[in-house]
């Protein structure tokens, strides 16, 4: 019997939501030259998949974060997932932008939480960490308690479990890379071939393909 984890990551192979590549690597943002892509945004484009998500991602908070008073989705890309969630638990909603507007009231958290309130922190994807614990900090600093966080997919770097640990957050998701790997070997989306760069390239992606 398949896990969550390989269930999900099928779905998101299927939609072409993740893209691997390995002697046709993608640029990141970052600059990092990497054999993988993932968009969970494309999730959105088709019903079913979009209620999986919610339904799963609701479930994973009401069983590990059942305190939660408030659902806060991390900007752009898990603001509407944040938003169908909240929904489904009937929470306030909030989402948090990566840095405040330049114009109007100069918000950094768009919606609104009262202090003392108990967050769950919705992100779509984790590479380092970086974007997804700034969130948590703004929401930190507005005077709330963080509970934990929910993701769709993690590449699960050394460097994120590391920044997790140190802000003391507790992560949860849906699938991961070994998830994903798996998956695409098994359907030969990838060749066993593949793996071993691909592996490779998780370990130090910093400096991979330099």
């Amino acid at each position: 019997m398949k896990t969550l984890e390989n269930i999900f990551a099928a779905k998101l192979l299927n939609v072409k939501a993740i893209k691997l590549q390995p002697t046709n690597p993608f640029t990141w943002a970052s600059g990092w030259k990497s054999p993988f892509y993932c968009d969970n945004r494309k999730t959105l484009s088709y019903a079913d998949l979009r209620s999986f998500v919610k339904i799963e991602l609701t479930r994973l908070i009401l069983e590990n974060f059942p305190e939660a008073e408030a659902v806060a989705g991390v900007a752009t890309g898990a603001i509407a997932q944040g938003a169908l969630v909240a929904d489904a638990l009937n929470l306030p909603f909030v989402y948090v932008r990566s840095k405040p507007k330049d114009h109007g009231l100069e918000n950094l958290i768009e919606g609104e939480l009262k202090p003392g309130m108990k967050v769950v922190v919705v992100e779509d994807l984790i590479s380092t960490g970086g974007s997804s614990l700034k969130a948590v900090e703004a929401i930190r600093k507005n005077g709330c308690e963080v509970v934990g966080m929910v993701a769709s997919y993690t590449y699960g770097f050394d460097v994120a479990k590391k920044a997790f640990e140190d802000a003391n957050v507790k992560l949860i998701t849906l699938t991961n890379y070994e998830a994903v790997v798996s998956e695409a070997l098994s359907t030969g989306y990838i060749q066993s071939s593949d793996v071993e760069l691909l592996h490779s390239w998780r370990k130090d992606p910093a400096n991979w393909g330099i």
